[in-house]
């Protein structure tokens, strides 16, 4: 069955939900890395130019070996260096990621890239289009067999953190470059859980949130290892309260980061 959310599940026992992207949303950003590859390509064609002056041999081998360096490696070097993202997907707020939640792999990246070859065929991305129209998760050939999922970017609302975190002192901003390794490294699925969460807790019964939060620190403490001074006396709860202080006080972060430097 078709469906256009991605339910991902850690190995805490965490749930994640990702909205899939649309076979349409990706192709209007395949079109857009169509025309970097374009502007790429024309530029290395003014170039070629003038090296046909000077050895025109040398200069058609260096320009049908930068085409394919280009067309090949365009996707593969922008999605490994912007964690699954290209100029097309970056605009249209698209993300490459792994299928089951797990971090995404250079080879993953490579492999859907080389593949797409096959998804392009017979032209305009048929066989790309039809695979991702029948498949669950809306996944092309490539995608299959790279294990990933292109999912659309959520929108994060800054929350009041000066009520939701009244006068808290938060030991893991002693750490900025900690803070900023954390902050990649956590997904804006992941930080809207942890707020949730917090948002939430006098919902749960006792047990069950306790639990919850023993997962969630868990869960956080395995993204990024903070020094034991940081963690040390803290309680799972509040040390999910700041983590998503961290991740949603930007106005606190920059004042960190220049005292740091100071």
């Amino acid at each position: 069955m078709k469906t256009t959310t991605l339910q991902i599940k850690t190995p805490e026992g965490i749930v994640f939900s990702q909205t899939l992207a649309s076979p349409m949303a990706r192709f209007l950003a395949f079109m857009l890395d169509l025309l970097c590859i374009g502007a790429l390509l024309t530029a290395i064609q003014l170039l070629m130019r003038f090296a046909m002056i000077i050895n025109p041999d040398i200069a058609a081998a260096a320009g049908m070996l930068l085409y394919f360096v280009v067309t090949l490696g365009y996707s593969i070097v922008m999605e490994w260096w912007w964690r699954g993202q290209t100029i097309g997907k970056r605009v249209l707020k698209l993300r490459v990621v792994d299928a089951e939640g797990m971090r995404l792999e250079f080879n993953q990246v490579v492999i859907r890239n080389l593949l797409r070859m096959v998804d392009l065929l017979p032209a305009f991305y048929v066989v790309g289009g039809l695979s991702a129209f029948v498949s669950r998760k809306a996944q092309r050939l490539g995608d299959i067999a790279a294990n990933t999922v292109v999912i659309r970017i959520p929108k994060i609302f800054q929350p009041d953190l000066e009520q939701l975190l009244p006068g808290k002192f938060n030991s893991l901003r002693a750490y900025p470059h900690l803070e900023a390794r954390l902050h990649q490294r956590v997904s804006p699925a992941e930080a809207s859980v942890a707020l949730q969460a917090i948002m939430r807790r006098d919902e749960f019964e006792p047990a069950a949130r306790v639990q919850l939060f023993s997962e969630l620190a868990a869960h956080f403490k395995g993204k990024v290892e903070f020094p034991a001074e940081a963690t040390e006396g803290i309680a799972d709860e509040q040390y999910v309260r700041n983590v998503a202080d961290v991740l949603y006080r930007t106005d606190a972060r920059k004042k960190t980061r220049e005292a740091a430097t100071a």
